[in-house]
């Protein structure tokens, strides 16, 4: 049956760029990594209460998973969430390829239970969202959802859920200033009319949206994210200018104002971290209360820019 019900701050924690090797350049973010840096960074998050760790077996191929792990032992288990996924496409033909995965994520993250395992894109829905009802009651996963997912989707597998007992708990998609398609194809409404958190994911475009980048700066040469935003970066800059400028007047930075817009929009931004200062940055953004107004006029400036942010893995809602 059901666990108790699926409580996360404001804001969780996104260790995408923890895949990468750690190596300027190297990688799909091309950040630069340190054991202290990361380990900085959690001990910052955890003391700001901001508690939900989120990745995945696919980010760096266990990587982003085994470091999230020797990060966290410094804190008892039950200080922090863990948050990650079945990832479809790398599963394997074995009889139980959820479980084959799940246990793989148990191993690289050092516990005995994930808080919430996602379905992370929808290959079969009818396929893989029975396979999550075993490991429900097992108790090695305490909350599902799903990722990637349209409002058809979701509603598959909350019924076959349902009929467990169970119930999609969370979604998480992209969703962004410059990537509404959750919100134009019902999902956001649905999600509010059933009581399911909606992550909402990218939400600073890779560092797009956070005014570290422009045509006369770009992104790391070499990386997915710099063959993919370099050449928009110039679309953006009337956008990034006006947040950074909102942002003074909140004593804050474009990319909280970035932020701060995907929690006025009802969702649970889920923001990358690398660095201790980013942990601050968060805690502006959930303090940051936009205007009516200054949330139409940036996503009005979003519109202008008329850029196409859609992930390769993503389908249109």
């Amino acid at each position: 049956m059901p666990n108790s019900e699926l409580n996360a701050p404001a804001v969780a924690l996104g260790t995408w760029a923890w895949g990468d090797s750690g190596d300027a350049g190297d990688g799909y973010f091309g950040s630069t990594l340190t054991d202290t840096s990361l380990a900085e960074a959690a001990d910052a998050a955890q003391a700001a209460g901001l508690t939900l760790w989120d990745t995945a077996l696919v980010y760096g191929m266990g990587r982003s998973e085994k470091v999230l792990g020797q990060v966290l032992r410094r804190f008892d288990r039950s200080e922090y969430q863990l948050s990650t996924k079945f990832t479809p496409q790398i599963a394997g033909d074995g009889h139980d390829p959820v479980a084959h995965m799940l246990a793989k994520s148990l191993a690289n993250l050092d516990t005995d239970y994930i808080d919430l395992y996602w379905i992370h894109n929808p290959a079969d829905v009818e396929k893989w969202t029975p396979q999550l009802i075993p490991l429900l009651e097992s108790g090695k996963v305490r909350h599902v959802g799903v990722s990637n997912h349209d409002l058809q989707q979701i509603r598959s597998a909350d019924r076959i859920l349902g009929e467990a007992g169970y119930r999609v708990e969370a979604v998480q998609n992209h969703y962004s200033l410059l990537y509404r398609s959750s919100e134009r194809a019902g999902v956001l409404e649905h999600c509010r009319e059933n009581g399911i958190r909606f992550f909402s994911y990218m939400v600073l475009e890779q560092g797009a949206l956070t005014g570290r980048y422009s045509p006369a700066n770009p992104m790391p040469a070499g990386t997915n994210r710099g063959a993919t935003y370099n050449a928009l970066l110039p679309h953006l800059t009337d956008l990034t200018d006006r947040l950074a400028e909102i942002g003074r007047g909140h004593d804050a930075s474009a990319a909280d104002v970035a932020t701060a817009w995907a929690i006025a929009k009802g969702t649970t931004p889920i923001i990358g971290v690398t660095k201790p200062h980013y942990v601050d940055g968060l805690v502006r953004a959930a303090h940051v209360d936009l205007t009516g107004d200054e949330i139409v006029e940036i996503e009005s400036l979003a519109a202008e820019a008329k850029v196409d942010t859609r992930g390769a893995w993503e389908h249109e809602m």
